[in-house]
């Protein structure tokens, strides 16, 4: 096929080209078409057949927002649980991974940081232990010291009671706050020289 520009720079022109095949011609009033061809297919069972071999067609998920009926799709509509069957569905994202592990390398610098200046200033930590033994101690000092305040006499008429019963009420009260300070922190260090 050959194409030829236009004067004034339009677009191509087709050429006539007398090799193209040319179309049917038109049938003739007399021409009559075949008539009488027959299959031998049964229709009616070859489509019984497809319908029971078939696979079913599952339904297009829809809901009905009115009580007309008005039906719209189910997938666009954010009601369908789509994201729970993604296959990283419930999976820590790399990013908070990536901070986890961050986070978990700075507090062992810190702990080795409080460990090496621990041991230079000469701290040691108690262990649970020790410390659980200390808090039964301080407890049962403080029962026996009340022990001793509730045999007081009631009534303080001279200035030994008055100091006595001074003395026991201080020692109860530092008992208190020692146990407090004991019970409130899980972690104690103390000079290894004050043992």
């Amino acid at each position: 096929i050959e194409t030829e520009q236009v004067a004034g720079g339009g677009s191509p022109e087709k050429k006539f080209d007398w090799n193209e095949p040319r179309k049917p011609p038109v049938p003739l009033r007399t021409d009559h078409p075949v008539m009488g061809i027959r299959s031998e297919k049964n229709f009616i069972n070859t489509n019984a057949a497809n319908v029971i071999l078939g696979v079913t067609k599952k339904p297009k998920p829809i809901y009905v927002d009115k009580r007309t009926g008005d039906k719209h799709d189910l997938e666009t509509s954010g009601l369908f649980p789509k994201y729970i069957n993604k296959k990283d569905y419930g999976v820590t994202p790399e990013y908070i991974c990536k901070r986890n592990e961050e986070v978990k390398k700075a507090q062992e610098e810190y702990d080795k940081y409080i460990q090496e200046n621990l041991r230079k200033a000469a701290m040691k930590r108690l262990s649970d232990e020790e410390r659980e033994a200390v808090l039964q101690g301080l407890k049962k000092n403080w029962e026996e010291v009340h022990k001793e305040f509730q045999s007081l006499s009631v009534f303080i008429d001279s200035i030994p009671k008055k100091i006595r019963k001074q003395k026991l009420e201080e020692k109860m009260k530092q008992l208190e706050h020692d146990i407090g300070v004991i019970e409130k922190h899980r972690i104690i260090y103390i000079a290894n020289n004050a043992r």
